[in-house]
């Protein structure tokens, strides 16, 4: 039996001044979605189930508690994070197993989606436990919706490695997608992640997207290399979404300019042979011609950053 025997009446929330009961939750696992800014963006249903649940466990108790007392949930809060994972899964899994209604939640937004969960779910429905997604709010849907930019196609990448070698790399790896690129970025390394993306994908169309739903909503949409040049003016506080459009159909092969990034990033982790095997596999171009162009480089010796 669930170990929470407190009393119907207080699995409640408000709306607008009125009391609502929220119904008996089913035992289970519960993914809620929640707002990534406005908090009025909360839908009914995950009021419901965060208020009829037994236990919320989110990633800073202290974000969720503002969510919950602006809809009047006293619903108990626990931690689940990168942090305290391993501890904290055993717990939510004897939860479930003795018949209790959990809720998971992020600080922002759909859970799992750059978030802790995935193990927490996988362990969930190996012991044969339901989990169940209350869908809502997601800062990529939001700015895919608002990029004008192509959307029957797009990959999520999350957020780019920190450091320059690596992220050009990483870019020029996803160059070749035919679909419509949707990336996380900081505001401290956002000029220098626009300066990358544009030296490597060239004139795409990209939006950026800034504190979406929140009071200092911002959204600019301009080819990639027309923000490069005014990046020292963007805007750095808040949250970003990047979503960069996918590349022209013209574009079979790799420039040699990509190439030669993409040889010298290679090089710099490892063997010629090695640059060579993935410079033919992202770029299209035969063997050979890779192959010389990667000696060459590799006779000029490394290239230093900035």
């Amino acid at each position: 039996m669930p170990s929470d025997t407190s009393p119907t009446t207080s699995r409640s929330f408000l709306i607008s001044g009125h009391v609502i009961t929220a119904p008996t939750i089913a035992p289970g696992l519960y993914l809620v979605a929640t707002p990534i800014g406005n908090l009025a963006d909360i839908t009914l249903r995950a009021l419901e189930t965060i208020a009829g649940c037994n236990a919320v466990y989110c990633e800073d108790t202290r974000v969720t508690r503002k969510l919950l007392d602006r809809y009047g949930i006293k619903t108990p809060l626990s931690p689940y994070h990168e942090h305290n994972a391993a501890m904290a899964r055993p717990k939510i899994l004897q939860r479930l197993a003795q018949g209790e209604s959990v809720a998971l939640v992020s600080d922002a937004g759909t859970p799992l989606i750059s978030d802790p969960g995935f193990k927490l779910v996988r362990e969930t429905t190996a012991a044969s436990q339901p989990a169940l997604a209350i869908p809502g709010p997601s800062s990529i849907l939001a700015a895919l919706s608002v990029a004008a930019l192509p959307t029957d196609r797009f990959f999520f990448e999350g957020f780019l490695p920190a450091k320059t070698a690596a992220r050009r790399a990483r870019i020029t790896e996803i160059a070749r997608i035919d679909a419509t690129l949707v990336l996380f970025e900081s505001g401290p390394r956002l000029a220098e992640c626009l300066h990358d993306l544009a030296q490597i994908l060239g004139t795409r169309d990209i939006a950026i997207c800034r504190e979406l739903t929140k009071l200092h909503e911002e959204i600019r949409r301009a080819p990639l290399h027309l923000l490069t040049q005014s990046a020292h003016e963007l805007e750095t506080r808040g949250e970003f979404v990047l979503v960069i459009g996918p590349p022209p159909p013209d574009t079979a092969q790799m420039s040699e300019s990509e190439l030669d990034n993409l040889l010298r990033d290679s090089l710099a982790r490892g063997s010629v042979k090695d640059a060579v095997a993935h410079g033919v596999e992202l770029s299209g171009r035969p063997r050979r011609e890779v192959y010389a162009r990667a000696l060459a480089l590799s006779n000029q010796g490394p290239e230093r950053d900035g």
